[in-house]
């Protein structure tokens, strides 16, 4: 007799458990010892259908078997030096984030929750969920607009998904080298998936290349296997639809908040995986998977590994929008034409495409009303350097977003698409300013790479300066200090998680 397949298994099983079902409802038998017995066959057997031999060449089954087969032993060392510089920076940002009005009330929705494994919130010292302390932690580093980023056909910020791996690392006990190598995971997922994925083309935030990446790391932290990995990346794009509403117009909280979302969702989509839940197959090439959902052509991932998408993140001189890190630069050189801003007439920018649709969108970007809209603005920051030489979050204070002669100054500005800077846009970020002045003098400004770009890096000394006066803001100069010390020798640490104790206030 043939054996039968494994379908017809699957059929057989069914029916005896309808069978055994209908005998307990007719005699009232107790179902104590064969239920058990069945729900344990039952979802093994779907875990294996639904990562059945074939499936390899899914974007799912590619980035799951890059992040359970990559080594720590694998990263050079300018990887491993440069995953510390990231992690430095965005704690600093983190932690000059927290004061923020969006990041107390994750604090404080986190401070309602409870674990048996509980995580902690950045500062506060709050102990919580995973999934809550993701969230406020993941909100913190954003809030600022401050932390790194990251140019390909898409953009944004792949220190987000940092976020996810904070809270995994201290509740699995990870050391320093495991935080290490899934923060490089998580960015090189973030990085290869933007070099192909325009996500503005199709209506999307950029939150959602960060779910994608935020699940690889946590999983691979977690100890996930490739199959349960499979399955938390599946469970994770089935849901992960961010909308780039959030960053048009008038901005809202939410713009510090759609990718620390996805750090708590990729926490929780890894503990289903974990515990056994399965995802969707072919979640991104199906007929109504991801690629027919979003309606674009089905990319191909680039080569995983070396050269590493960390190599190539920009790091932030100033607390806004990573478009206008060289329009402020641009502006900053250009205030030695002029002595009063009353002298110039007209301020043109010429940019990419994307800077434009991004930072300079609507007439919210001339008039912001809100420290989310003025930070995601190019005429504005443009203003404001002009006038005052530098630009850093007080500057999105209502006494300045309601100076009249300021605002007066940003109507002087037109932001001009550049066909250069569209071409150039993945290796530089151009800007020209002009400025015209009202004697009828003509200066321009050309910058490419503005200092923090990975063409013109932030030496290890200026990203230790930006840390200590972020850090300062909420602890002492000796604790940002042993801090900083700690973060430089992360490799060293057999307890990641005793970072989130050196951060308590």
């Amino acid at each position: 007799m043939a054996k039968p397949t494994q379908d017809e298994a699957l059929d057989d099983q069914s029916a005896a458990r309808r069978k055994f079902l209908t005998h307990v409802a007719a005699t009232g038998a107790s179902a104590a010892v064969p239920m058990p017995l069945l729900a344990q066959q039952e979802p093994v057997q779907t875990a294996q259908r639904a990562t059945r031999p074939g499936a390899g060449s899914s974007i799912a089954e590619i980035l799951a078997q890059y992040g359970t087969s990559l080594k720590y032993e694998d990263l050079p060392p300018p990887v491993i030096h440069m995953a510390k510089r990231v992690m430095i920076d965005t704690l600093g940002c983190a932690i000059g984030g927290y004061p923020a009005d969006p990041s107390q009330i994750a604090v404080k929705l986190a401070g309602g929750a409870s674990a048996t494994k509980s995580a902690t919130v950045i500062c506060s010292g709050t102990r919580t969920n995973p999934e809550l302390a993701a969230f406020a932690n993941g909100t913190m580093i954003r809030y600022m607009d401050y932390n790194d980023a990251y140019i390909g056909a898409g953009s944004g910020h792949p220190s987000d998904t940092i976020g996810a791996l904070l809270p995994t690392a201290e509740v699995t006990g990870a050391s320093g080298r495991d935080l290490i190598l899934a923060t490089v995971l998580a960015y090189e997922v973030y990085c290869k998936v933007s070099d192909v994925f325009d996500y503005t083309a199709c209506g999307l935030d950029y939150a959602t290349t960060g779910s994608f990446a935020g699940v690889v790391g946590a999983s691979r932290l977690m100890g996930l296997t490739r199959e349960q990995m499979v399955h938390a990346i599946s469970l994770t794009v089935a849901g992960c639809a961010s909308l780039g509403q959030t960053r048009r117009g008038t901005l809202s909280n939410w713009k510090a908040c759609s990718c620390a979302e996805a750090s708590r969702n990729a926490i929780f989509t890894a503990q289903l995986a974990q515990a056994g839940m399965t995802g969707p197959e072919q979640i991104f090439e199906g007929p109504a998977g991801f690629f027919n959902l979003v309606k674009i052509k089905p990319f191909t991932l680039p080569k995983l590994g070396e050269p590493f998408g960390i190599m190539r993140s920009i790091t932030k001189r100033f607390a806004l929008g990573q478009y206008a890190q060289s329009v402020a630069q641009a502006a900053s050189e250009a205030r030695t034409f002029f002595k009063d801003t009353d002298e110039i007439a007209e301020i043109n920018l010429r940019v990419s495409s994307n800077s434009i649709s991004i930072m300079a969108d609507t007439r919210d970007k001339w008039r912001p009303r809100t420290r989310e809209t003025a930070d995601h603005s190019i005429p504005y920051a443009a203003g404001v350097v002009l006038m005052y030489g530098t630009i850093d979050e007080h500057y999105y204070d209502d006494e300045f977003l309601h100076n009249q002669r300021l605002l007066d100054l940003v109507e002087r500005v037109k932001v001009i698409k550049s066909d250069e800077a569209d071409r150039l846009q993945r290796e530089g970020n151009l800007c020209e300013l002009e400025l015209v002045l009202k004697s009828g003098a003509r200066n321009t400004v050309r910058v490419e790479y503005h200092r923090g770009h990975f063409k013109n890096p932030m030496t290890d000394a200026e990203i230790d300066e930006k840390f200590r006066s972020l850090a300062r803001r909420q602890l002492s100069a000796q604790k940002a200090d042993a801090l900083l010390r700690q973060l430089w020798a992360l490799d060293k640490m057999p307890k990641a998680g005793a970072l989130l104790e050196m951060i308590r206030i």
